[in-house]
């Protein structure tokens, strides 16, 4: 599963942020020489946060236009704690045939965790072993390689809405959650509501398999809006925020390079599933089991996207 690193040639920039997350493309235009600056500034920052080894740092797969994937983790947690990976997103982009796909892995999966020495909840890993152990969990369990991360807590995710001056959905069904009401239709959302619409699922009909959905449409929505919004004003805001709230280990010139070479598989990409079922255990915690003959058709479809 393993990739070769080579030694990075350049300072990084978080570009998602998913809260999971938030993911915004620089479009067209030049950058004036303070925005680059305040980039530079930026990069720093999030990079001297993110705790992963060299190998996982020195990755070049995006400048050489391989096909890439990305594991987007949105954490909870409180002061002091490393929290809990509640929103785990993989995403896979091909740039020579211009396909991807997005796949939520629901956070109570029973999987081994790795390096640790025990099956537990996939969103464990993080809270037992950082990122690595992240990272390194997912690729056990999807057998593929995973290239690049990038984790926001909650409140970058609510920022980085009202910064864009908030997105646009379609909501499917009415519901309502933490005091905010979803009508069906083309809805416009705040932070706030944003963060709530992407939480909610005791009252979908799908469960936490709706939830994954309208927290893939939140992050749809953001990268629409981030590249329709583009101004100096906008990127340096959100760098604020990114600097404050995020970690990546994605470089500059990778950023450049996704925002033209990979736009088009990022918006062909379709959506996976993992079939399974949960139940509480003799231990009376609640898990959920992937079917393997569906885990067994996903993997299949993701190694084939990252051949």
């Amino acid at each position: 599963m393993a990739r070769h690193r080579k030694k990075r040639n350049g300072r990084r920039v978080l570009f998602i942020t998913l809260g999971i997350l938030a993911l915004f493309f620089i479009a067209g235009g030049a950058m004036t020489w303070s925005m680059y600056r305040d980039m530079n500034d930026t990069v720093s920052k999030v990079n001297q946060n993110l705790e992963v080894r060299e190998e996982r740092r020195n990755v070049e797969t995006i400048v050489e236009e391989k096909s890439v994937s990305i594991l987007l983790l949105g954490i909870d947690r409180e002061e002091g704690q490393r929290g809990r990976s509640d929103s785990i997103i993989v995403m896979t982009l091909n740039p020579a045939t211009d396909e991807g796909a997005m796949l939520s892995i629901p956070r109570d999966t029973k999987t081994e965790i790795v390096g640790y020495g025990t099956r537990d909840k996939i969103n464990h890993a993080y809270a037992f072993g950082g990122t690595d152990m992240a990272m390194d969990t997912v690729e056990a369990l999807l057998d593929i390689p995973i290239d690049y991360v990038v984790e926001a807590d909650m409140e970058a995710f609510t920022e980085v809405v009202d910064t864009l001056g908030g997105v646009t959905v379609t909501n499917t069904f009415a519901f309502e959650q933490d005091n905010h009401t979803f009508p069906v239709g083309e809805i416009e959302l705040n932070g706030a509501e944003a963060l709530a619409y992407s939480r909610m699922r005791y009252e979908d009909p799908n469960g936490d398999f709706g939830r994954q959905e309208r927290q893939r449409a939140i992050v749809a929505a953001i990268v629409e809006k981030g590249r329709s919004s583009f101004s100096v004003d906008t990127v340096t805001r959100l760098l604020e925020v990114v600097g404050d709230h995020a970690k990546t280990n994605l470089e500059f010139n990778e950023l450049v390079a996704l925002s033209t070479d990979y736009m088009k598989a990022f918006q062909n990409a379709s959506t996976l599933r993992i079939e399974g079922a949960g139940g509480k255990e003799s231990n009376g915690i609640y898990y959920w089991n992937p079917d393997p003959t569906s885990l067994a058709e996903v993997q299949q479809e993701l190694k084939r996207l990252m051949e």
